[in-house]
């Protein structure tokens, strides 16, 4: 059988295939909760056998939202809404996710943006408040508070959002990270913020844990592949960490100089070679064998399908249909599959 289709153990869980659901903002939670439409747009993909569901970004506090249309999970009222989720999309055998984030200086809600260093992410955006050591700390905290939430809400595992520009991506980019205290520098001290909230979730948690970066902030003075290799083979991160989630860019508004399929699997590639951590793929992968070749080159260990899972929400079938390969499916799929 193909890669593509077989189970994956991490830790203490096993997804049944190597397809995941990659986070993606739906912009319709107005009160910051769960509604209707995320139970069916979620479970629907479950229901279609996708192996790993990973919940839009859910923020940490209210004025991390991106917009004022996020879901949160900053008080504990959040946690009864992602419970009836998890609920939903663990009934057809999918494992879950939720992804912690923060957007700092590139929040677009109606609330004062912070960041690690006082500089606007372009012309027309907030300039945001430079956070103090305490208000660092504070963060942190919240992240910690979040992951905890998140644990009681019945997550199979958390992802922290570390790349596209927010705020712990701000913390370790040198383009967006001025400071000259203990939180900016050095590479040691700009990933302390980062290792701060591994440390202090891993207290308490036993269970997966995965990270997303931007491995390249397509800038010669900003983030590269070898910054990240080196924060990954950090032996307090390595141990702590389950899988990369490796995207590229957002730190500033540029934008690849070639996109072409698959144009971010070497990323993933080099970091999985050089710390030897489980990564996944993301970025143009839609085509059912280009994303399996992927897998049976080792480039990655999960797929991470965005796009391609909100225009075709039955990916999986369809692929392994294609591919000839028999897979598990509801016996009300079976007859569109022989």
């Amino acid at each position: 059988m193909k890669k593509l289709f077989t189970p994956l153990s991490i830790r203490n869980i096993e997804i049944k295939n190597r397809v995941v659901m990659s986070p993606m903002c739906m912009f319709i939670a107005g009160d910051a909760k769960v509604n209707d439409f995320h139970i069916m747009h979620y479970a629907s993909r479950a229901l279609a056998q996708v192996g790993l569901i990973v919940i839009e970004a859910t923020s940490i506090s209210p004025e991390g939202r991106i917009s004022d249309n996020d879901l949160g999970i900053w008080d504990d009222s959040f946690i009864a809404g992602l419970k009836i989720l998890n609920e939903k999309m663990h009934t057809y055998g999918a494992k879950t996710c939720i992804q912690l984030g923060h957007a700092g200086r590139k929040a677009l809600n109606s609330m004062p943006s912070v960041a690690p260093s006082a500089i606007a992410f372009n012309e027309t955006s907030k300039i945001p408040h430079e956070l103090s050591i305490d208000e660092v700390k504070e963060i942190i905290k919240k992240f910690i508070a979040s992951a905890k939430r998140a644990i009681d809400a019945g997550f199979d595992c958390l992802e922290l959002h570390a790349a596209h520009g927010y705020l712990i991506n701000q913390f370790l980019s040198p383009l967006t990270n001025k400071r000259t205290d203990e939180y900016g520098g050095s590479i040691e001290n700009r990933v302390s913020f980062l290792k701060e909230i591994i440390l202090g979730i891993r207290e308490f948690y036993d269970g997966v844990l995965f990270v997303r970066i931007s491995a390249t902030d397509y800038d010669e003075n900003g983030m590269h592949t070898s910054d990240y290799i080196k924060i990954f083979n950090d032996e307090e991160i390595k141990s702590n960490i389950d899988l990369i989630d490796v995207s590229t860019g957002g730190i500033l508004e540029i934008k690849p100089p070639n996109i072409f399929e698959g144009y971010q699997v070497q990323f993933s590639e080099e970091i999985k070679n050089n710390t030897n951590i489980p990564t996944g793929a993301v970025g143009l992968l839609g085509d059912y064998n280009f994303a399996s070749n992927v897998l049976e080159k080792n480039q990655a260990d999960l797929i991470f399908l965005g796009r391609p899972l909100l225009t075709d929400p039955h990916w999986v079938m369809n692929a392994a249909k294609q591919m000839g390969e028999k897979i598990e499916m509801p016996k009300v799929y079976e007859r569109g599959y022989l």
